[in-house]
């Protein structure tokens, strides 16, 4: 099936530290805090008195620090990420932490500095030559300014983080992936991303005794893990007070520099449109043959086949996808693979599921994947390769401004998910394959968009109660996760009581409150990012590289001009979801086909 041995497909991460592990990682870390002591003697006290040259030339060290900071971290973490069960590497992530909290710490007075200065004076210098790849960044601090306490507790707040939520998050992660399932086919033990994949087994009886195997998998650590969830749930409460933020999310929200009506707008406008994914799934009853789904069927194949794909294969189609868009796109896709910036195998101890770490702008990055041989795998490695040739063509942004908002961020990686799932559609031909296919983009278009609203809609619930009702239980947090599903699913799904426990094994929850939403945002937009490509063809390929090349260096309504779209109208979230139900209405006339035909 393929000349590439999947468990061969290792990431090289000695680029990062020049060759020399660990000892590079501590050798980083000591030039960074040794520079940032004379940063400290050269600049705090006297940011009000910089003029423009002095400026650059602070941001230019800063970004330099923060290159070193951000190299050893990445090494850190992203061999934590392939083996969260060796001691010696939690071990070096910790100091990494500790080290890199320090190097922050000595350099916070900077931004405070910069955000207390008058505003006509803060203009004037932002006009500087100079600053051409952190104006942006400058900018946007400002906007912190009501949120901003005073130096000293900042530096409370910073140094604490590594023995509080920071540490709490860490926890969480070895708990999770230390998770195993057992099994009902024969006995047995696998890690819970492996076992999450049988939910789209098309035998319904695989399915249901999946689900019981994963629940009782969660049960041992269930008290465990709400308590964390318990404790940054607090956590949070306190920095928003502390912080004068007007809700849970406003924080998140200044971040993606999306304001709260905006982004409350987006919600509402996705729970409008909740009974789209209920027409999907009374659907996909018929097509199972089953009065009603329950929870552990919205996963399920509508169709028995479902092809396997060898690594050569998948790195050819979707590198192929890239290039016949644009072939910029296409080198850049495959330098993931020539470089070892991927690494692909299931293995004990490794995080679950898929991602693309940015690293920093003088490093490439790279791209984590639990690889399982499916068409769905084919299209996550489009959805992260798309996330890594946004920040390989935005690294010459720097440090800076290579990141865009989390608004943002998952558009070239759905874009980049499309163009492969439109050349599988292509080449497609059989009517149960056709439809297993339009059946998985749908529900990519459903999970993305609609219950990532709902999740958002449970982090809500959760964050409200923690702060009316105090600690919650496992029970309490269960019953608010089992509502919101319900309130997405209606009568269309049986939200079982098994369901009520599988909220514990989401980082996001933990690491990134808030986070969520993004991805609808991010869905939407990139659906009609596509949309602009069909309309216009060729000609649009130009600007939407150069809106991926542009980063973080200017605002989501900025970037989002470049390529023609104007997310200040009222009517854009509207337009995306119509795109979402073209999608189901196609899938739909697919399953009808098939239906008739017997």
């Amino acid at each position: 099936m393929s000349a590439t041995a999947v468990e061969t497909v290792a990431w090289n991460l000695e680029p990062l530290v020049d060759g020399e592990g660990p000892a590079g990682v501590d050798r980083q870390l000591d030039e960074a805090a040794t520079r940032a002591d004379a940063f400290a003697v050269a600049y705090a006290g006297k940011v009000a008195a910089l003029d423009g040259p002095g400026l650059v030339t602070a941001m230019a060290e800063l970004a330099a620090i923060s290159e070193l900071v951000g190299l050893a971290g990445s090494y850190a973490s992203l061999q934590f990420s392939v083996d969260t069960a060796d001691p010696a590497i939690g071990a070096l992530m910790q100091r990494v932490q500790e080290k890199g909290t320090a190097v922050e710490t000595k350099l916070q007075f900077f931004e405070l500095e910069w955000v207390a200065l008058d505003d006509a004076l803060a203009d004037q210098l932002l006009e500087s030559e100079g600053l051409e790849t952190s104006r942006h960044h400058l900018r946007n601090a400002r906007r912190y300014r009501p949120h901003v306490l005073s130096e000293p507790e900042e530096r409370i707040l910073t140094e604490k983080s590594v023995t509080g939520a920071g540490a709490w998050t860490r926890l969480f992660s070895e708990l999770t992936s230390a998770i195993e399932v057992t099994l009902p086919d024969g006995g047995e033990t696998v890690a819970l991303d492996v076992a999450l994949s049988k939910l789209f087994d098309p035998d319904r009886s695989v399915r249901a005794a999946t689900q019981q195997a994963v629940t009782d998998a969660l049960e041992p650590g269930l008290r465990t893990r709400a308590f964390i969830f318990n404790t940054l749930l607090a956590d949070k409460a306190t920095d928003d007070r502390l912080r004068n933020f007007d809700s849970w999310l406003s924080g998140r929200n200044l971040s993606n520099e999306a304001s709260d009506e905006s982004v409350q707008a987006l919600i509402d406008a996705v729970k409008d449109a909740y009974e789209l994914p209920r027409r999907w799934y009374r659907l996909k009853a018929r097509l199972l043959g089953v009065d009603k789904l329950a929870d552990y069927d919205r996963m399920a194949a509508v169709a028995t086949v479902d092809e396997e794909y060898g690594w050569d294969d998948a790195r050819d189609l979707v590198v192929s996808s890239f290039r016949d868009f644009s072939p910029l796109l296409g080198d850049t896709a495959q330098n993931f693979f020539d470089g070892d910036y991927i690494d692909a195998p299931v293995r004990p101890g490794k995080r679950g599921g898929a991602f693309c770490a940015y690293v920093t702008p003088g490093a490439h990055p790279y791209v984590l994947l639990n690889w399982t041989h499916r068409r769905r795998d084919v299209l996550t490695l489009a959805h992260e390769l798309g996330h890594g040739l946004h920040a390989a063509l935005a690294r010459p942004r720097g440090v800076f401004e290579q990141h865009t908002p989390l608004t943002l961020a998952e558009t070239a990686s759905v874009f980049g998910e499309t163009l492969v799932f439109g050349r599988l559609l292509e080449e497609t031909k059989d009517p149960a394959s056709r439809l297993a296919l339009l059946a998985e983009n749908i529900e990519g278009s459903i999970a993305t968009v609609f219950r990532q609203v709902a999740m958002n809609q449970f982090e809500h619930a959760v964050h409200t109660a923690r702060r009316t009702e105090g600690e919650l239980s496992v029970d309490r947090i269960g019953e608010l996760w089992g509502a919101t599903q319900v309130e997405l699913l209606g009568d269309a799904v049986e939200v079982t009581d098994n369901y009520k426990s599988w909220w514990s094994y989401v980082p996001h929850f933990i690491g990134s409150p808030g986070y969520v939403y993004a991805y609808a945002y991010g869905q939407l937009l990139a659906l009609s990012v596509y949309g602009r490509y069909l309309e216009v063809g060729e000609p649009f390929v130009e600007d939407y590289v150069a809106m991926l090349s542009a980063g973080g260096s200017k605002s989501p309504e900025e970037l989002a001009a470049i390529a023609g779209l104007d997310l200040t109208d009222p009517g854009f979230w509207r337009s995306g979801i119509a795109l979402v139900e073209q999608q189901l209405t196609e899938a739909e006339a697919a399953a009808e086909a098939v239906l008739a035909g017997g």
